[in-house]
């Protein structure tokens, strides 16, 4: 064959690949609302950066007919590319090619990108949609999966590991994405789960749909599963752009800083009126983040799940932090279970990638009942404590009102490792609540009055005014300085400054036991 005819195989072949499945499949994959695998990194990635790998590979199997199914690529297209600038590695699954289902080639070129992007030390995105093993491949298809499974176990805490549902994302499918670091699905097009509506009936009798059985606002509201739900395919795509600004290519690089654009001496005044008198009544936590962090930096992640609880990252004067706070609006800011989990897992995203953590307290302990006690609060709440604790990255924290019991301890108290705590004056920290302290410590005397009401409210008011208030805290040198609200922004600009050295040496140990 001449260098003309193997050129132009080539060009034959490489259009095939650019093909996918065919135009046919293409239509109908555009008729679903969806792009197909290669339009989709097209958009990802920085114009004219992509590289792809083994874009000719084809499937071993003979089984089925699959001899006479030979099609470029295998179902997967893989490469490396630029997301403003920076490296980064991506797997795009091809519902046109066999439903994008894996099979055994299929999963050696996504851990073949999967183990370069840990060797070179950048992210990794997969964006999922597939029908899940490919059938005709058998047991090599299952252990594609398992080869995949192992990759994310060696890249997480490496590099960060992002997952896109763009499609069916089932059985086997549905692990790799549950390892990675963050789930994006996209409202209606995307749905995860391990069995499908046709066995759930079957087996249980139980009728569901696609949606709610497994659909974004499903895994992003009630399972938790996903940490984010967009209303097309391209804010996915955007967003995890948006993620990436706040991350650092592996867990030896600092995050990035962006030029600082907003007054590192700013001083908003509305945080002086924000925490109300009552004690009971509710305020956003959002509001005062946002009146802290630099201006429109706010990225909240998981907004529709444990809404009692806060997390996202943002940026002090340009430097990336994770933000951890308790939501007085629902639930009063109360931990449960579901919060637990949620301020765990993040936590430990932000001290395996060098991200410095703020947390804002208003915590008036944990959430009573026998749901909780029964489905195991005592051991979800100390996957907190725990997170905390092993925390070698700055830790940063400011008391805006309550924070009683052990929830004071778990919510980066001093006490945990935290580098800086304060407490706005409005600041309430005792073993419980005055209320309650006063009905524990006074029960007789309210018993033997004549007026217990106007008794207990007495004393509730001596109570506060003697205990619950941040000085006696600060007199143990559990808080470093009371301050005013308006304050808060500057002092932790400057005290990120102070910790931007921080170093931390740890006993050696294979790794420690925190309570799944």
């Amino acid at each position: 064959m001449t260098m003309e005819e193997r050129i132009e195989e080539l060009r034959e072949k490489t259009e095939r690949a650019l093909l996918g499945g065919g135009e046919d499949r293409i239509e109908s994959q555009h008729d679903k609302g969806k792009m197909t695998a290669r339009e989709r990194i097209d958009y990802f990635l920085d114009d004219g950066t992509f590289n792809e790998f083994d874009q000719l590979r084809t499937h071993r199997s003979h089984n089925f007919g699959m001899e006479e199914k030979q099609l470029p690529g295998d179902g997967v297209v893989t490469g490396y590319g630029e997301v403003n600038g920076r490296t980064v590695f991506v797997f795009a699954h091809d519902f046109t090619v066999f439903g994008g289902s894996l099979g055994e080639v299929f999963a050696e070129k996504v851990t073949k990108v999967m183990d370069k992007a840990v060797e070179v030390g950048a992210p990794v995105i997969g964006l999922n949609d597939s029908a899940g093993a490919r059938i005709q491949e058998g047991v090599d298809a299952l252990g594609g999966f398992a080869e995949i499974f192992t990759r994310n176990e060696k890249a997480s805490g490496v590099v960060p590991q992002i997952s896109a549902i763009m499609g069916p994302c089932a059985g086997g499918a549905v692990y790799s994405p549950a390892i990675t670091d963050f789930i994006f699905m996209v409202k209606d097009t995307s749905h995860m789960f391990i069995t499908g509506p046709d066995v759930i009936e079957t087996v249980t009798g139980e009728q569901v749909g696609f949606e709610e059985l497994g659909g974004a606002t499903t895994h992003s509201s009630e399972s938790g599963v996903a940490h984010f739900a967009c209303d097309s395919e391209e804010e996915a795509l955007d967003q995890i752009k948006r993620l990436l600004s706040y991350l650092p290519q592996n867990n030896v690089e600092d995050p990035p800083r962006v030029e600082p654009y907003d007054d590192p001496e700013r001083r908003d005044d509305a945080l002086e009126t924000i925490v109300p008198d009552e004690p009971r009544k509710p305020y956003d936590m959002t509001d005062v983040v946002g009146s802290v962090v630099d201006e429109n930096s706010f990225f909240e992640v998981q907004e529709n799940y444990a809404k009692n609880m806060v997390v996202g990252f943002a940026r002090l004067d340009g430097r990336s932090v994770g933000v951890v706070a308790n939501q007085p609006r629902v639930s009063a800011g109360t931990l449960d279970i579901e919060a637990s989990e949620k301020a765990s897992r993040f936590v430990r995203f932000c001290d395996s990638f060098n991200v410095p953590i703020v947390t804002f307290v208003d915590v008036p302990g944990f959430m009573p009942g026998t749901d909780q006690e029964h489905n195991g609060i005592i051991r979800h709440g100390a996957k907190l404590l725990y997170a905390y604790s092993e925390a070698s990255v700055p830790l940063l924290t400011v008391i805006t009102r309550k924070a009683y019991g052990g929830a004071y301890d778990v919510m980066a108290s001093k006490h945990l490792g935290a580098d800086v705590n304060y407490a706005w004056p409005t600041a309430e920290i005792a073993v419980m609540g005055p209320k309650g302290a006063v009905n524990v410590l006074y029960r007789e005397e309210l018993e033997d009055a004549e007026n217990p009401d106007e008794l207990r409210d007495q004393l509730i008011d001596e109570y506060r005014e003697e205990f619950a208030n941040p000085y006696t805290a600060a007199d143990r040198g559990y808080l470093d300085a009371v301050i005013e609200p308006t304050e808060t922004r500057p002092r932790l600009i400057q005290d990120l400054e102070m910790l931007a050295s921080k170093r931390e040496d740890s006993p050696d140990k294979k790794h420690g036991n925190i309570p799944l």
